[in-house]
């Protein structure tokens, strides 16, 4: 038995990738090509309502899920890996996934449309975007300045969750080097076999080095 995977090669896509490959479960890989717009297609759509990947199919126990962050809660509760299980480090990990998901995904989002794909279109919407993309790389510098990890001194579903993004560093126009703790986490976590092999799906990529 196997998880169906449907994604493409975006952050938050590899979230899910990555996740499944730390925590070993099999699965099968159904790129939906969103540039050709792939994931407005009914089959994707009796999958995930909300038309966007990833997505996933678990034969297991016949549960759909879409939305990256409920799918790494998925994975971490099936499995019962990659969330703490002491109380403080717990509600850590859930808080980070939470700035990941409320923050650090959705403003990085921005300044790629604007700052990557868009230059030129709008002054005030790269400056904005980008302005916030360098206040949110000096609160993860500064939190991972005290701790090996977002959620303290255990590897968890924040980090899976954030490193893709941190990941897109060209895109956003972040210098790791101007932030030192963020960088130690990013090499260490590109050095872990799980992560490598995640990034790489649907199609094969090297991933970015500061």
């Amino acid at each position: 038995m196997a998880i169906d995977l449907y994604t493409w090669g975006t952050p938050n896509g590899k979230k899910v990738s990555i996740m499944l490959e730390e925590v070993a479960l099999p699965y099968t890989v159904h790129p939906i090509n969103i540039t050709k717009d792939e994931q407005f297609s009914p089959d994707f759509l009796a999958i995930a309502p909300n038309n966007k990947i990833p997505a996933i199919v678990d034969s297991d126990t016949g549960v759909t899920m879409m939305e990256s962050g409920a799918i790494l809660f998925y994975l971490a509760e099936k499995t019962g890996m990659l969330m703490p299980t002491a109380n403080d480090e717990r509600y850590r990990a859930i808080e980070w996934r939470m700035w990941q998901m409320g923050g650090f995904g959705p403003q990085l989002g921005q300044a790629h449309h604007f700052h990557h794909f868009n230059p030129g279109k709008s002054d005030y919407a790269e400056d904005r975007f980008l302005k916030e993309t360098q206040r949110l790389y000096r609160v993860l510098d500064k939190h991972l300045s005290v701790r090996p990890y977002m959620a303290g001194t255990t590897y968890s579903i924040a980090d899976v969750a954030t490193w893709p993004w941190a990941a897109r560093f060209a895109w956003h126009g972040a210098d790791l080097n101007a932030f030192p703790n963020v960088k130690r986490w990013y090499l260490e976590l590109a050095e872990r076999p799980a992560v490598q092999k995640g990034y790489a799906v649907p199609t094969a990529q090297d991933i970015p080095m500061p």
